[in-house]
Order: C-alpha cells, then structure tokens, then sequence
C-alpha cells in the first residue's frame, strides 16, 4: 500500500483494531469506543478484509490475535502514537477557554491527600476542564497507560509500557498514626502488640511494614483492612487501633483532628512517588500543562535533595 492508497483507508478502523488488541472483547471495545457492538462487528468485518487474516480467534470468552495480528499491532501502535503527537502538536492550549477532558490515574493515598488541591488550582485556571480520575497502583498502571484509559498517573510504580515516561515526585516516609490520648511514642515492642488497621486496595493482611518487622523478627496483628484511605480516621477514633500511612497522607488526617502522627519505633524504607505518562503525548501542550500542575502539587522538591 503507497501513499495514495491510504486514502481509501478509514483511520477509524485502526483505532476500533487497537482497541480490540487491549479489550479482547467485541462488547468491552464498543464500551470503550462509545459505540454500538454491531459497528464493531462491522469494523472488524473490515479489518479482516483489509488484512486478508481473521485477525482474532475466539477461545472461550475472550478474543485472541493471530500472528498477524500481534505483528500488525506492534508496527501499528507506535504509528498511531506519532499521528497523535503530530496533531497534538499542531494545537494550541488555552487553560481559561479551554474544554479538554483529562484522563488520570491515581492511587488511593494521592487521590485522597493531594488531589484536592490540585483540584483546586485547576478550577482556577481552567474552569472549563474535565478531569477524570481513574483508580490506579503499579499493578494497575501499566494497561491503563498501554489502552489509552488515562493519559498520565500518578503511584508508586514498577514496571510500565515501553513508550511510557516516568518522573518522580517525591519520597515519602511512613508515619504512625494513632487516636489514643496515651502520651509519648509507642516503643518498638508497644507498637508490635498494638492492634492494626491497614488500607489494602486487594485485601491483604500484610506489606511492607511486615517485611521491615521482619528484620527484627517481630511480626504485628492486623485486625482491619479497608480498602481506601478516605474514613480512616473515623474508624481509629475512640479504639487503640494504629496504621502506617505515607507522610502526605498523615498529614491530610491529623489536620482534621483527633489524631497525632509519629515516626515508626524503627528505621523503615522511603518510597518513591512517580508521575508516569503516555510516550505520545509527551509534547501535548495540554497534557504538558497537567503535568506541570501535577508536579506542582503533588511533587516535593525537599525530599528529592
């Protein structure tokens, strides 16, 4: 196919393919894509005609690619990110008229404890914006950047697709936090045989806390696992129940009162907070704009020294 050929060829169908090689499902595509499952069909009709390849087969409930399809699909992604990257270029970005939608991703502790004031600026700035906010963690982050879900996150991260960028914001210590009116700092062997509340987004009854106890050959009880950080606090109050928050986020707690922050009865690790973004919009001069805000809220300049 030259140049001229591409004129008979309708760019739609090539975002409805890319879709179905994340989705794997005609009806999740068609939810993504805001369309009717029979257009899809349609499309993928198409795309089977336009490839000469059946291109998907289905294997129990889902959809899987053929050779061909894998092979069209990793010469064709970054093709479509760099069509993105041109237009994207091409655009002007004014934050008081503008009414992009932002698509983000945020792990539970960010959202709670840094979003509001980012919110805040934003509302200033670009009253008109639409921003939102997808729930996200380093497991999460990697398929959300790779389908187009979000546009940027914002988490702890591991590994991430290979045209993603990742910059880090901050490093945050854990802090202690408690609702008793017991004073002084809980010593290491109090704080072992106090009753725990962890916020855990999949239900686990340990992490890295029980690791670092681990050192010492001391292990802890965890009597409460919540999935989310918002009516943390309420849940503490009145009961000798302790958590381990990230700094930040203890910081957003005991401003409401009724709780007191303090430092881990032993030396426990730092963890890097990390603002994680689609290679192809790396030049959008909105989505640079979101970025420098992210940073400007959630980064801190002192803990990266």
């Amino acid at each position: 196919m030259n140049r001229n050929d591409l004129r008979r060829l309708d760019l739609n169908l090539l975002i409805v393919f890319e879709t179905l090689m994340h989705e794997r499902s005609v009806t999740r595509a068609a939810e993504k894509l805001f369309l009717g499952q029979p257009a899809i069909s349609a499309a993928l009709s198409r795309l089977r005609n336009l490839f000469d390849d059946p291109l998907f087969v289905r294997t129990g409930r889902s959809m899987e690619p053929t050779a061909r399809a894998q092979e069209i699909f990793a010469l064709l992604s970054p093709a479509l990110d760099s069509i993105s990257t041109a237009v994207s270029r091409a655009s002007e970005f004014d934050p008081a008229t503008s009414t992009a939608v932002f698509r983000v991703g945020l792990s539970d502790d960010v959202e709670f404890a840094l979003l509001p004031a980012l919110l805040r600026r934003l509302r200033s700035e670009a009253p008109n914006v639409v921003l939102v906010v997808r729930r996200a963690n380093y497991l999460l982050m990697p398929n959300l950047l790779a389908s187009g879900e979000i546009s940027v996150g914002v988490s702890y991260t591991e590994e991430l697709p290979a045209n993603a960028k990742r910059k880090t914001l901050r490093r945050s210590k854990p802090k202690l936090l408690r609702a008793d009116a017991i004073p002084g700092k809980l010593s290491l062997d109090e704080y072992c045989a106090r009753p725990h509340a962890m916020v855990s987004f999949a239900g686990d009854l340990n992490g890295f806390i029980d690791e670092q106890l681990a050192r010492f050959d001391r292990t802890r009880k965890v009597v409460l696992a919540v999935p989310q950080f918002n009516g943390l606090g309420t849940l503490l109050a009145g009961t000798d129940l302790i958590a381990v928050v990230p700094d930040y986020t203890a910081a957003t707690l005991t401003a409401a009162g009724g709780l007191r922050a303090e430092d881990l009865p032993f030396e426990s690790n730092t963890f890097e907070m990390s603002m994680a973004w689609r290679g192809a919009q790396d030049n959008d001069p909105a989505e640079r704009w979101l970025r420098s805000r992210i940073q400007m809220f959630f980064g801190d300049p002192d803990s990266l020294e």
